[in-house]
């Protein structure tokens, strides 16, 4: 259709403007998501979690995180006899303590961090479960999208699709 004057509705210049304007909330919602995942970070330094006594200072350069509630029968010694190719760090919702063994890591933490790691990580279900990586020194780097089990006798097989 054409107007007076011979100009035509459709514009190359408004092509071009809705283009750009699709192009730069794609980018902003791009940069924000960016974002937002860049502060999935646990250091070490700052929050304390424990093994028995002990302060954990982790050594490997990557680990499970499998958070869980040892009130469920029967997952510490699921947990502690599961063998995979990275190392577990156990995290109990109520605390409980128990024996590290070859392949897993018990960890409690006091109220303010365990509630600043559920904050963190957005963990509202249990058992969940992710992978972190060494980024330096003390600071890991949430590794993979956090996932929900129906039971930790599937850990083996969520952990080979992370």
């Amino acid at each position: 259709m054409a107007r007076k004057g011979g100009k035509s509705l459709f514009s190359l210049s408004t092509l071009l403007a809705s283009f750009f304007g699709a192009a730069m909330i794609a980018i902003a919602f791009a940069y924000f998501n960016y974002k937002f995942s860049e502060y999935k970070f646990i250091n070490f330094k700052e929050w304390s979690f424990y093994e028995k006594s002990n302060i954990f200072t982790p050594k490997a350069d990557k680990y499970i995180v499998v958070y869980y509630s040892s009130k469920e029968k029967g997952t510490m010694d699921l947990l502690a006899n599961t063998d995979l190719n990275i190392h577990i760090l156990a995290i109990d919702h109520y605390n409980m303590a128990r024996e590290n063994t070859s392949t897993t890591t018990f960890l409690r933490a006091g109220t303010s961090t365990s509630l600043k790691f559920i904050q963190r990580f957005n963990i509202y279900e249990s058992p969940s479960i992710f992978i972190i990586k060494k980024d330096k020194n003390s600071l890991y780097k949430q590794d993979s999208m956090i996932r929900k089990l129906d039971n930790l006798k599937e850990l083996s097989q969520q952990v080979n699709s992370l």
